[in-house]
């Protein structure tokens, strides 16, 4: 009897180690981190959307989001920033993994395998980005493109790999349906604390959550898509990066606009993620 008392008090001390302020600092670090990248990636869009004199060559994905800071006064300084506050991210992720959300169905199973994805996913990025800041200029800059076609191609010659390229991209579209569904139900209400905020910040907040997550979707949705597109026709340069998933927009009859409303709704997304860093429930 004791001993189970001691253990779940042990159990109860280290859940409030992983919720305290070091891990509410790295998450609304990490959440600071991401907005600025997908703001610089909606920006670095509208310039493919029209290209002006140099905007087409400009890569519309993470790479050229650090490609962008990196060229700023302190540019260097700003990528470590970047690095850090991802790692923030992964850390807090893991934190939920091991010890569960905040909230009443925090500790559900789905919830912490889920958390677990998201913490292995931050970490690679936030590798990516700190080895770009420690000189490593292939790492974090590189075409999302390129290395999309090279996984693909390389799948694609494994056994089964049509499959497994075909189930890959059925999956991302899952998840971009799904963040499409959060954004339109604004089911990301209940991970924010407003309490004590005025009607019209809320109702910002909820528009560029809606406009962002929709647009987010809605890129991940297509990239899935083609990597099916990619998996039937055996061919791995159907499947695209984000720089090439954005550029497919300017090919439908809406021709560069349907690309400006997204790039205007990833950007939305960026300013929707500082929201997270004031307001989220960590």
């Amino acid at each position: 009897m004791e001993t189970s008392a001691i253990a779940e008090r042990g159990r109860g001390q280290a859940r409030s180690g992983a919720t305290g302020k070091a891990v509410e600092t790295a998450a609304r670090a990490g959440f600071v981190a991401r907005g600025v990248i997908y703001l610089l990636v909606g920006v670095l869009a509208l310039r493919v959307a029209f290209p002006g004199d140099s905007g087409g060559g400009e890569q519309a994905d993470r790479g050229g989001a650090l490609k962008k800071v990196a060229e700023q006064p302190l540019g260097g300084v700003l990528l470590w920033l970047l690095g850090i506050g991802l790692v923030g991210m992964a850390l807090w992720r893991l934190s939920e993994a091991l010890f569960g959300q905040a909230g009443p169905d925090g500790q559900k199973p789905m919830k912490r395998i889920i958390a677990a994805g998201r913490c292995v996913f931050y970490a690679f990025v936030a590798y990516s980005v700190i080895s770009y800041a420690a000189g490593d200029k292939g790492s974090g800059s590189g075409s999302s493109d390129k290395r999309t076609d090279d996984v693909t191609a390389k799948v694609l010659d494994w056994s089964g790999g049509q499959w497994l390229v075909g189930i890959a991209g059925a999956v991302v579209v899952g998840v971009g349906l799904w963040l499409i569904f959060r954004a339109v139900t604004l089911k990301f209400r209940k991970h924010l604390d407003m309490s004590g905020t005025g009607e019209k910040v809320r109702r910002t907040v909820d528009a560029v959550g809606v406009f962002g997550g929709t647009a987010r979707g809605v890129v991940f949705g297509t990239a899935g898509g083609f990597a099916i597109a990619a998996a039937v026709q055996h061919e791995p340069g159907q499947a695209k990066g984000m720089d090439d998933t954005l550029r497919s927009f300017t090919d439908t009859p809406a021709g560069p606009w349907l690309l400006v409303l997204i790039a205007l709704g990833l950007a939305a997304f960026g300013v929707f993620s500082w929201a997270n860093a004031r307001w989220r429930k960590v």
